[in-house]
């Protein structure tokens, strides 16, 4: 689909809950864009208790980002608020991000123009400026010219990074709304199995905000391994294959290996690491029972 006709009017959409601490950062980053044309920012609040609500309606940068809140309480969930976000929005051109993060100023320019090429488009993440150095040691990422990659499938694009036509999205059905975690997923995968271009665009990077904890980390890598199984259970019609037994052999060797009560000097790995890829493996066990399919 790409169009060589920018948009009049780009929609930017940030799900929210309990946001408070978190959100200036993002609003501000948005306030500071090198795009020239018109866009609106909605927040669309999933039933936040914080406050945020009257912060968002009483926001200093209201008028200059055309900042207006949605109610997105009905249904718990991202899936649903970025869904109740794209019903209000009133762009032909919607953009998504999310609210702990922070976009770079070339990040709304370059994907709105990669959406000249794409009929969607998704962008690079960076851990650097919003965490510490531990933190950010914790988890890897693509670099930024390589876009979110299934081996022997179709790439993917990240909810907090991504970019597409109106069109495009209502054809797809928007975010499915009966899945916690692989939203996106399984979101940029549809688009492409029903014709439509997914793009990646190195200069529209966003800044990630990590968990800082290894309890949070562990919850977070946990679900991200239990949402593969299901994800699985519906792709694999389509050519999505689990991993060949001898790289998740090498795999679950390398994690006792690198066990955080291995010497540092012999593992080469951080603790929260470990934990990032122990939990992930646990969690693709723990979604491979519950769905009774093998997916590792």
């Amino acid at each position: 689909m790409g169009t060589t006709n920018p948009p009049e009017l780009v929609s930017v959409i940030i799900p929210a809950y309990n946001a408070m601490g978190v959100i200036d950062v993002q609003l501000t980053a948005l306030a500071e864009q090198d795009y020239e044309g018109e866009f609106e920012v909605i927040v669309s609040d999933n039933g936040s208790t914080d406050g945020l609500a009257g912060h968002i309606d009483g926001h200093p940068l209201r008028e200059i980002l055309g900042l207006r809140r949605v109610d997105s309480s009905a249904t718990q969930g991202a899936p649903h608020a970025r869904n109740a976000g794209a019903a209000a929005a009133r762009g032909e051109y919607l953009v998504f991000c999310d609210a702990d993060d922070m976009v770079h100023p070339e990040w709304l320019g370059a994907l709105v123009a990669a959406g000249q090429k794409y009929d969607s488009v998704s962008g690079p993440v960076e851990t650097t400026t919003l965490n510490t150095p531990k933190v950010a040691s914790w988890r890897p990422v693509q670099p930024p010219d390589k876009p979110e990659e299934t081996p022997d499938f179709l790439d993917f694009g990240l909810s907090g990074n991504l970019g597409m036509w109106r069109s495009v999205f209502e054809t797809v059905g928007g975010f499915d709304e009966s899945l916690n975690v692989g939203e996106d997923v399984d979101f940029t995968w549809r688009i492409q199995l029903a014709g439509f271009t997914l793009g990646h665009e190195p200069k529209a990077m966003v800044a990630y905000r990590l968990r800082d904890n290894y309890r949070a980390l562990w919850r977070q890598s946990f679900a991200y391994g239990e949402a593969g199984p299901e994800l699985y259970r519906h792709y694999r019609w389509y050519g999505l294959r689990p991993t060949k037994p001898l790289p998740l052999l090498v795999f679950a060797l390398a994690l006792v290996v690198r066990c955080p009560v291995v010497p540092r000097f012999i593992s080469r790995l951080s603790t929260g690491g470990w934990i990032y890829y122990t939990a992930f493996a646990a969690g693709r066990i723990s979604g491979s029972v519950k769905h009774r399919i093998w997916f590792v």
